[in-house]
């Protein structure tokens, strides 16, 4: 499972690579989404890589964004007594079935399919080099430091 962040602006894009922002739901600058590790979704994330970061999420980081990030349409924030509701059982067994395969995210009515986040707090290493040239672009070994930061 892949969490992937969109790090730059879309200043003169090549329409490809706009068009596949787009159907990623990759909007704005500091959106996150989740994705599953399928060939297609491989694919979009290869096409779109000078403009992203991204990596494996482990399922304390899914959590933790679930649980601070997690809005509905209409900008509510995702509470435990809306869980309860639902019959989901607690946010952390929640994110923690999500991880394992045994849930998805679109099991919460409503819930938006992006988590918005704030800037890095102390700021980026770099919006145009990569992780092994020492920015922030590309494929992260620890996508959870890089999501702390944004919290």
């Amino acid at each position: 499972m892949y969490a992937v962040v969109r790090i730059r602006g879309g200043f003169k894009l090549r329409p490809e690579i706009e068009n596949t922002l787009k159907m990623l739901r990759l909007h704005s600058v500091n959106h996150c989404i989740i994705l599953d590790e399928t060939p297609n979704y491989t694919g979009m994330i290869k096409k779109v890589k000078d403009y992203i970061a991204w990596g494996n999420v482990d399922a304390d980081t899914l959590t933790d964004l679930i649980k601070l990030r997690g809005r509905f349409t209409g900008g509510e924030k995702l509470t435990q007594e809306y869980m309860d509701d639902c019959g989901l059982g607690t946010i952390e067994d929640f994110a923690k079935a999500v991880y394992n395969g045994d849930a998805k995210l679109t099991d919460i009515p409503n819930l938006k399919p992006l988590f918005r986040l704030h800037p890095p707090r102390k700021g980026h290493k770099g919006i145009k080099r990569t992780v092994t040239e020492g920015g922030e672009i590309g494929f992260h070994e620890d996508i959870g430091a890089l999501l702390k930061k944004m919290r």
